[in-house]
């Protein structure tokens, strides 16, 4: 009813700026960090981000991971961002993972994105996942081999060559022919 020419640019100047940035759900101001003196036997986990510039035997799994250019990891790494200048021996699942020129990578990587800079090492395969930080994604643990012992599913009267061995241990695929059949080789005395 009352309004000034202020009051009504001062409100279509509020409704035009951009709304101040959103944080991530859990993710806390500072990260937390394993420094370069640091050594870590265990799994480590956070609702916010990591940055790793010592030395961690065991799994990560985080929101968001920085690998520093000294740091190793020898484990498992689920995060949603990760970015690797240093040493990661493992799989890794996340959403985004960058590689930077400094990064050595041995293991398997599931990602949403994948950026490689000139210079990284990467050994393992890579492959795009819609959801990868899902359990249905993680690696499958491969069956135990078991012998012919008590322990053993097979009936008595299964032959204990190492091709009906094989095919016992691949489940339903087992009564597929095998491409090729295996035969003990014999040492002569």
């Amino acid at each position: 009813m009352f309004s000034s020419k202020k009051d009504t640019a001062a409100a279509a100047a509020a409704a035009a700026a951009p709304p101040p940035p959103v944080k991530r759900a859990g993710r806390s101001a500072a990260p937390s960090i394993i420094s370069g003196d640091l050594i870590v036997n265990g799994t480590l986990t956070s609702s916010g981000d990591i940055q790793v510039d010592g030395r961690v035997e065991g799994d990560v799994r985080s929101a968001g991971l920085v690998v520093g250019d000294k740091a190793f990891i020898h484990g498992e790494v689920i995060a949603e961002d990760v970015t690797i200048r240093g040493r990661v021996q493992g799989s890794i699942r996340a959403r985004k993972v960058l590689l930077c020129a400094t990064s050595h990578v041995e293991g398997n990587i599931l990602h949403e994105a994948f950026a490689v800079e000139t210079g990284a090492f990467f050994e393992g395969n890579c492959r795009h996942a819609d959801n990868p930080m899902s359990d249905d994604n993680a690696p499958k643990k491969p069956a135990e081999f078991r012998g012919s012992g008590p322990a053993s599913s097979a009936p008595a009267s299964a032959p204990s060559s190492s091709a009906s061995m094989v095919s016992r241990t691949m489940g339903a695929d087992a009564n597929r022919p095998m491409a090729s059949t295996f035969t003990p080789i014999k040492s002569s005395n």
